[in-house]
């Protein structure tokens, strides 16, 4: 076995009610003066008012920064990073979703560092060190309280920007179940089925390892019978904290083994049609998934049984598995109501139009290195085109 390496948040807070420790654990990285970036829709609520009023009463001084309404821009993190030196701040927390986390990291490291944000794009680009930071996930989906990178669309090339480096780590995380309750249905969708994405692309990537395997089929056990109780019901308090724990399980497994294809793909296709990240990788999740497994084939039959898709027993053919574990997600995709690339409002002509360009794009991401069937541009286009026109039905027939 070669050596590997595993990192994870010094700190880590989960179950209900984790979040009102956050302000503690923030002292003790000897921050007292916090930014904390959220968005206006998550400070409305109760449970999200009590965390900021907790960092209060544990000794810190608040800024708010609560601009954050959408997926992130260039723009918005820049916005945040003024604010952070006006205010003089010593730490950030992200209290929010993924795009919260992601500018409360690019303003933990610009407020250090300086801008642009786009020289620290790729990988470890980013010089050691960053304000203490907190991430306090109000979603169970991103996994961003727990990984080591930040996205942000950059307006002016018309792409998602990836910053991948390990002082994206935060010092604190937290998946407190009580901040999620209020997400509507559709954002849980997506946030349900990127933790779900998370957990299988660090399964299947090149980069897998012990660690990050255990964590990624534990996540999947957990988010595949909880995701379609929260739709279904937003109160089931214990299929809340399968999905929050699963998400985190699924946010280190990734941080450590890297996403794959399915992600590579989706933030061109975000980039491009404004659609929010979780709901591009829900749709073109069985189309890969579908042309992937003949490369690893053991691998999605694993990640089937620990669905509960198929039998756990060893005496499964891999390939009548795989196939089976690709059935499955199909057939969680429509249980939980994910739509059609022309549900979400994609036009076909402009769609069609783009496929290159976002090929090009996939590729440039480094993400589809990851996968166990490494794709050529060609390939990429036929799996966008497939996504599109070809209707659930394709996913199973891709590897043919």
């Amino acid at each position: 076995m070669p050596p590997f390496a595993f990192r994870a948040p010094a700190r880590i807070l989960t179950g209900s009610g984790a979040a009102l420790e956050a302000g503690a654990a923030m002292q003790a990285t000897g921050a007292r003066h916090v930014l904390v970036v959220s968005d206006p829709f998550i400070l409305a609520g109760h449970a999200a008012r009590a965390v900021v009023a907790t960092l209060a009463d544990a000794g810190l001084q608040v800024t708010m920064f609560d601009r954050v309404d959408g997926e992130p821009t260039v723009r918005l993190v820049d916005e945040a990073y003024a604010a952070a030196v006006q205010a003089g701040v010593d730490g950030v927390i992200g209290l929010g979703g993924g795009s919260a986390m992601d500018v409360a990291k690019a303003a933990a490291i610009l407020a250090k560092h300086g801008g642009p944000l786009a020289r620290f794009e790729g990988a470890d680009r980013v010089p050691p060190g960053r304000l203490p930071l907190a991430c306090i996930a109000t979603t169970a989906g991103t996994g961003s309280e727990a990984t080591r990178y930040l996205i942000v669309t950059d307006e002016a090339r018309d792409r998602k920007m990836l910053v991948s480096t390990w002082e994206c780590l935060p010092d604190v995380a937290v998946a407190d179940p009580a901040l999620t309750r209020y997400v509507p249905t559709r954002a849980a969708v997506a946030a349900g089925i990127d933790a779900f994405t998370h957990a299988l692309e660090a399964y299947v990537s090149r980069r897998a390892q012990p660690l990050t395997d255990g964590l990624a089929l534990n996540a999947i056990r957990r988010i595949v019978p909880a995701l379609p109780r929260v739709v279904a019901d937003p109160s089931d308090d214990l299929a809340r904290e399968a999905m929050s724990m699963g998400a985190l399980e699924a946010g280190i497994a990734f941080a450590n083994a890297s996403v794959a294809l399915v992600h590579g793909m989706a933030r061109p296709l975000g980039a491009r049609f404004g659609i929010a990240h979780g709901m591009a990788n829900a749709v073109l999740l069985p189309i890969v998934c579908g042309w992937s497994w003949p490369a690893a084939p053991a691998r999605y039959r694993d990640i089937g049984a620990a669905m509960g898709a198929i039998a756990t027993q060893g005496d499964t053919p891999a390939d009548a598995g795989a196939r089976n574990t690709v059935a499955a997600i199909v057939r969680l995709c429509e249980a939980i109501g994910v739509p059609t690339m022309a549900g979400l409002g994609i036009p076909a002509d402009a769609y069609a139009a783009a496929i290159p360009a976002m090929a090009i794009d996939a590729l440039a991401s480094g993400s589809p290195a990851n996968n166990p069937r490494v794709p050529l541009a060609d390939d990429l286009e036929r799996l966008y085109r497939a996504a599109y026109f070809g209707g659930t039905e394709a996913a199973v027939a891709m590897a043919r």
